[in-house]
């Protein structure tokens, strides 16, 4: 069974998307920030991460930087509604630091299970 890292600070959000990869087969481990995303990252092998751009703490950006620079070649899944303050799409950035695909919030089912697929299929 595939293991996913997922980080994202909205409870209800990772709850949800936690849910719909659970009953799609996958094993789901939460993490509320991309401090605890990569702590736990260090703790046991994944197949995919899944992380939230825009989040206290530590962002996405951030934490897929952090991934990277300790070798991790992990395909990163970044999600992101844009920018709490502003219009600023993240996305193109976060590809350019290592994510494999994007995702825009908000998301159906459908667009998250198939962008974990494509994701993880490279």
């Amino acid at each position: 069974m595939p293991r996913i890292l997922l980080i994202d600070d909205d409870d209800a959000l990772r709850a949800m998307a936690a849910q719909m990869l659970t009953r799609a087969g996958y094993e789901v481990v939460e993490a509320a920030n991309g401090r605890e995303g990569v702590r736990r990252f260090g703790e046991q092998p994944y197949d995919l991460v899944i992380t939230d751009l825009i989040m206290p703490d530590q962002e996405g950006l951030e934490t897929i930087i952090q991934l990277r620079q300790k070798g991790s070649v992990t395909p990163v899944l970044a999600i992101s509604g844009g920018g709490r303050a502003s219009n600023i799409d993240y996305l193109p950035l976060a590809r350019q630091l290592g994510a494999r695909n994007t995702l825009g919030k908000p998301f159906t089912r459908e667009e998250l299970l198939a962008a974990v697929r494509n994701t993880m299929a490279g």
